[in-house]
C-alpha cells in the first residue's frame, strides 16, 4: 500500500462519499471552526476506519477537494448522514451497520479536519521530472496533449491524429502539432457519477468508410427520476464533426444508479465489436447472472449492430443474443492478445478482487457468486471464491488497484517489456506492469508513481505506448531514453 506523508493522506478521498460536485457552499468557513483532533483518542481510530473501509475505493492519497462543490452538503451533520445512510445510486453503500453513530461522527470530524491540510501539502503535485528509471529501462514521458478533464479513451487514426474522449462529454482530435481540436456531434451524455463520454474506437475499415464508435451513458427521464444505461453510437467522422450518428446498441434495462457502466470497446480479429457493460452496482439483483438482460456482460455485435450467427447464446431461449460472456462486475479494459487473438479483460472488484480475465464465449465469470473481494462497508458478498462452472481469473489484485485501460506490449521499442501487460491504476495513480509466463502473472512492477489516475493505456501504430491521465487530463507517450 502506498503511503504519502502521513495518515492524513487518507482523508481526502472519502469526500467522494458526499460529493457529486453539484451546487453548495465553499468549505473554508466550516474548517475554521473545527478543533484539533491530532491529540484526540478518536483520531487514530477514525484514520484506521477510513483506511480499512474507504481507501480501497477512494484512494490512499490526499486530493484537493477544498474547492469542490458538494451535492449532499459539507457540514458535520451532512457528512454523518451521508456516511450512515449512503447514496446507493451514486455507488456509496450505507455504513449504519458497520459503525456506531459515535464512530461515524469521528470519521466526519476526521474528514473536515483533514481538508485543512490540503493547502499545506502538494498532494496533487506530480513527479518533478519526466524521466523515470524502471527495472529494465529508462523512460521519458513526452506530453502529447493536455487540457482535458478525464480523458477516458484514445484511438489512433491512420494519419497519426489521436481521438480522445473526455468523460464530461467533450470529444477531441489531437493533431500532430499537439493542438486539441474539438469535434462536434458527440452524443449527449449523463455526466454524473461515473457516467459520461467513455471509449472510442475506429472502424477496422476507417480509411474507406470513416466510421468511429463511441460508448457513453445514455439517459432518459421518468417523472422526477433520471435513468441511465450504456450505449454505443456509430458515426462518420467528417473533418471535425460527426455525421450519420446512430445508436447501434442500448443496454437494457436502464438503471437509477450512476456507476459501473463498463463501456470498453475492442474490435476482434474476426471483425466484430466486443464491448463491456457493467452490472450498474445492482449485485443484489444479480443481473449479471441472468442472460435475459444486458448488464454485467461482454457483448459481441457486428459493426451495424446486428448479431453474429455464432454468438454463444443466439439460440438460447430468453437470452440476449449479443451476450458473449457473463458474470462480470465493471470491466474497464478490453484488449487483444497479440499471439492468440483472444480478448483479455480487466474488471473492478469491490474492496479487493480486481481481476484479469481471458474471455471465452459463453463462459460465466462468477460475479457476485464468487469473488476475492468484500463489500466496501466490510460486509461479506460471498463466502466462496470458486465454484464449478465459473471461470477463475487469470490474476487478481488484493488490495484493489482500480484497473482501467490495458495493453499488451508489442514491437521492438520496449524489448524487455515485450509480451507484458500494462494496466492503469486509478486507485494508486501509476502504470502497472504485469509480467507473463505460461499465461500466468509471475511478477509486477509499479511504473511512474503518482503520475495521476491512469484511465487508458494503448499501443499505438507508431510502436509507442500512450497513457491517458486524469485531472489535469494529459496524454503521455512513453519514450525509451536510449532511442
Amino acid at each position: 500500500m502506498l503511503k504519502y506523508l502521513s495518515t492524513i493522506a487518507f482523508i481526502g478521498s472519502i469526500i467522494i462519499f458526499c460529493s457529486s460536485f453539484s451546487k453548495q457552499a465553499d468549505n473554508s468557513a466550516q474548517i475554521a471552526t473545527l478543533p484539533s483532533l491530532k491529540d484526540s483518542s478518536g483520531f487514530k481510530k477514525a484514520a484506521l476506519n477510513y483506511t480499512t473501509y474507504c481507501a480501497g475505493c477512494h484512494g490512499e492519497k490526499m486530493d484537493a477537494f477544498v474547492d469542490r462543490k458538494w451535492k449532499f452538503g459539507n457540514s458535520r451533520k451532512d457528512l454523518f448522514t451521508s456516511i450512515k445512510l449512503g447514496h446507493p445510486n451514486e455507488g456509496m453503500p450505507a455504513f449504519d451497520a458497520t459503525f456506531s453513530d459515535g464512530e461515524i461522527y469521528q470519521i466526519s470530524d476526521y474528514i473536515l479536519h483533514g481538508i485543512e491540510n490540503v493547502s499545506k501539502y502538494s498532494f496533487n503535485e506530480r513527479p518533478s521530472s519526466n524521466i523515470f528509471k524502471t527495472e529494465e529501462m529508462t523512460i521519458r514521458l513526452d506530453t502529447v496533449a493536455r487540457g482535458m478533464d478525464v480523458p477516458w479513451g484514445m484511438a489512433f487514426l491512420p494519419n497519426g491524429d489521436i481521438l480522445v474522449t473526455d468523460r464530461n462529454g467533450s470529444f477531441y482530435r489531437v493533431k500532430k502539432d499537439k493542438s486539441l481540436q474539438p469535434i462536434d456531434g458527440a452524443p449527449e451524455v449523463l455526466n454524473r457519477g461515473q457516467g459520461g463520454l467513455m471509449d472510442v474506437v475506429p472502424d477496422p475499415s476507417f480509411n474507406e468508410n470513416k466510421f468511429i464508435y463511441l460508448s457513453y451513458s445514455k439517459f432518459r427521464k421518468e417523472g422526477d427520476a433520471v435513468l441511465a444505461t450504456t450505449a454505443i453510437m456509430k458515426a462518420k467522422l467528417e473533418g471535425d464533426k460527426l455525421i450519420e450518428q446512430k445508436d447501434i446498441f442500448v443496454a437494457l434495462p436502464y438503471s437509477r444508479t450512476q456507476h459501473h457502466y463498463g463501456s470498453r470497446m475492442q474490435f476482434g480479429r474476426d471483425g466484430y465489436l466486443y464491448f463491456s457493460v457493467g452490472e450498474r452496482g445492482n449485485e443484489k439483483e444479480n443481473p449479471q447472472q441472468i442472460k435475459a438482460n444486458d448488464l454485467g456482460k461482454i457483448h459481441r455485435i457486428k459493426s451495424d449492430g446486428s448479431i453474429p450467427s455464432d454468438n454463444p447464446f443466439v439460440k438460447t431461449k430468453g437470452a440476449e443474443p449479443s451476450i458473449y460472456s457473463y458474470g462480470h462486475r465493471n470491466p474497464q479494459a478490453l484488449t487483444i492478445h497479440p499471439l492468440t487473438g483472444k480478448i483479455w479483460e480487466t474488471e473492478h472488484g469491490p474492496r479487493g478482487g480486481d481481476e484479469i480475465n481471458v474471455i471465452e464465449p459463453g463462459k460465466n465469470y462468477g460475479w457476485p457468486v464468487i469473488t476475492y473481494g468484500i463489500n466496501y462497508n466490510g460486509k461479506i458478498i460471498s463466502t466462496i471464491s470458486s465454484k464449478p462452472g465459473m471461470v477463475q481469473p487469470l490474476h487478481y489484485w488484493i488490495p484493489s488497484i482500480g484497473p482501467s485501460g490495458m495493453a499488451f506490449v508489442t514491437g521492438d521499442r520496449y524489448k524487455s517489456w515485450k509480451g507484458d501487460i500494462m494496466s492503469g491504476s486509478l486507485r494508486f495513480k501509476y502504470l502497472n506492469r504485469s509480467v507473463l509466463k505460461n499465461n500466468k502473472v509471475v511478477k509486477e512492477e509499479i511504473l511512474f508513481k503518482n503520475i495521476g489516475r491512469v484511465r487508458d493505456v494503448r499501443m499505438a501504430p507508431d510502436g509507442y505506448l500512450y497513457i491517458a491521465v486524469e485531472s489535469p487530463g494529459t496524454i503521455y507517450k512513453l519514450v525509451p531514453i536510449n532511442e
